[in-house]
């Protein structure tokens, strides 16, 4: 698996980029955030909670506002393994699926270990904020998945009869791989999410996602995003399922004003390409992030992946401005998110200078260690 010649990177397009990047990783947190309290709640129990009107603010989820699930740390844990991967290609090692399996094994390490073990010099720095040790209700196919060295592939996927939208949920960094062509990315998506979930509508469901965010990194519009989602999608054995969602999204616009019953519809049972289309259509129909994530998290289905999806395609198409300032600044671990957007951005955009041939910094290499 390889890369296209990235884009020239003039000042004006690395701040643009750095933003974008700032936007979806932020983007994804708080959607996760603001899902998180109502998660699996029934229509019925989130009127009685919140009334006709639904949540409408950050809510307390594990004992503090602004709290995130394990959908934002396996983001970040995405991140990390993108790094690694472009650092590690200098030694001639270069298959980026590799290195994202060893950040996620890194990241179920969390949920076993009471903390970070300094003795783990390769773990870099990422694995050693202590915030990141929370348990947060990962799921039986994510534990399970990462439960041992074996890697999933798409010839031999962990959990092949997995339909659910973790692996979705992880996905968002694939997408900030702006140099690299959709097609590429599409698959990197897809034999990730084999690696935890590996039914084709779940694997399908993340590479179409990882595209439509790659899109909308780019500066095309939704709309335009997911048409080449689908088109790329229809290449693939067994796509079918989430090309009917997605279109099905896009056929949802056109039917008047937005209301939780049609993000619900959309949902259905909760499987990945349900939420990807939900989010989807979230992203279409929001007035703004903030009405376009409330409209995500206010059904009777996985808020938390559904907001944390939109949130990641409404930060990588407005930038981090556009983004709600009262519920970042309650977001659990937002100065972990942006040290490690701003340290993916710098990476892809000025790389050479770090590391390679002509001498690295050692401070990035002890960050991003290449074992």
């Amino acid at each position: 698996m390889g890369a296209t010649a990235g884009p020239v990177w003039g000042r004006a397009e690395q701040q643009d980029f750095r933003s974008r990047v700032r936007g979806t990783l932020l983007g994804v947190a708080v959607g996760d955030a603001l899902g998180a309290p109502v998660d699996g709640l029934g229509s019925e129990e989130l009127l009685e909670a919140f009334g006709a009107e639904g949540l409408a603010d950050l809510a307390s989820a594990y004992g503090r506002r602004g709290a995130v699930t394990h959908l934002t740390q396996l983001t970040l844990f995405s991140v990390d393994g993108l790094i690694r991967a472009q650092v590690r290609r200098d030694t001639g090692a270069w298959h980026p699926p590799t290195d994202l399996h060893r950040a996620y094994l890194r990241w179920a390490a969390t949920q076993r270990d009471w903390g970070p073990d300094e003795r783990r010099k390769d773990d870099g720095w990422l694995a050693r904020e202590e915030w990141l040790y929370a348990r947060r209700d990962a799921t039986r196919a994510l534990l399970l998945g990462l439960g041992d060295e074996t890697m999933g592939t798409p010839e031999a996927p962990k959990n092949p009869g997995e339909r659910g939208p973790e692996a979705v949920g992880r996905s968002a960094p694939f997408g900030l791989l702006v140099g690299w062509e959709p097609q590429l990315v599409a698959q990197l998506a897809v034999e990730c999410a084999a690696q935890t979930h590996g039914h084709p509508t779940a694997c399908l469901a993340a590479g179409a996602y990882a595209v439509i965010v790659h899109g909308l990194a780019r500066g095309e519009s939704v709309d335009g995003a997911v048409q080449r989602a689908l088109a790329l999608l229809a290449a693939r054995p067994g796509h079918q399922p989430v090309s009917d969602a997605l279109q099905h999204a896009l056929g949802a616009v056109r039917q008047g004003l937005p209301t939780p019953a049609r993000v619900t519809e959309l949902v259905g049972e909760g499987t990945a390409e349900g939420v990807t289309a939900a989010a989807v259509y979230c992203a279409l129909v929001g007035e703004d992030v903030r009405h376009g994530l409330r409209l995500a998290v206010n059904h009777g289905g996985p808020s938390a992946a559904t907001g944390a999806l939109t949130g990641g395609l409404l930060g990588a198409l407005h930038g981090e401005t556009a983004l709600p300032p009262a519920w970042l600044a309650e977001l659990e671990g937002r100065p972990t998110i942006l040290e490690l957007a701003d340290d993916f951005a710098m990476e892809m955009t000025q790389g050479p200078a770090l590391h390679g041939p002509a001498g690295s910094s050692p401070g990035w290499l002890a960050r991003y260690p290449r074992a």
